[in-house]
């Protein structure tokens, strides 16, 4: 059983950047893949980005090019940047590990605590 620790939230303005951070108590390595999911109130659970283990990503269209997900396989740690925030971002950030497959991701269902996220406007 794998731990997933995130942390890095906060309140930030519009136009702000965070960096979300995803620790875990195993190695990353053994999960073909690692995502970043949120969690907006009253909405369903969203996949926002995914990253393989040969560093291939993918995003949400709503985020790409302004986050990036990242992995530190020494560090068995995961990152999400996010850069020009909008109010539509906030949510709460989950951290998530599984695999990737045909060139979509699924989950393994190991799931951190999450991290609030809050863009004020």
């Amino acid at each position: 059983q794998v731990q997933l620790v995130e942390s890095g939230g906060g309140l930030v303005q519009a136009g702000g950047s965070l960096r979300l951070s995803c620790g875990t108590s195993g190695s990353i390595s053994s999960f073909n893949a690692m995502a970043w999911y949120r969690q907006a109130p009253g909405k369903q659970r969203e996949l926002v980005a995914s990253i393989t283990s040969g560093g291939n990503t993918n995003y949400k269209e709503s985020v790409e090019g302004r986050f990036t997900i990242s992995r530190d396989n020494a560090r068995n740690t995961v990152y999400l940047q996010m850069n020009s925030l909008k109010p539509e971002d906030t949510a709460v950030y989950y951290c998530n590990a599984g695999y990737s497959s045909g060139g979509r991701y699924y989950s393994r269902g190991f799931w951190g605590q999450g991290t609030q996220v809050t863009v004020s406007s």
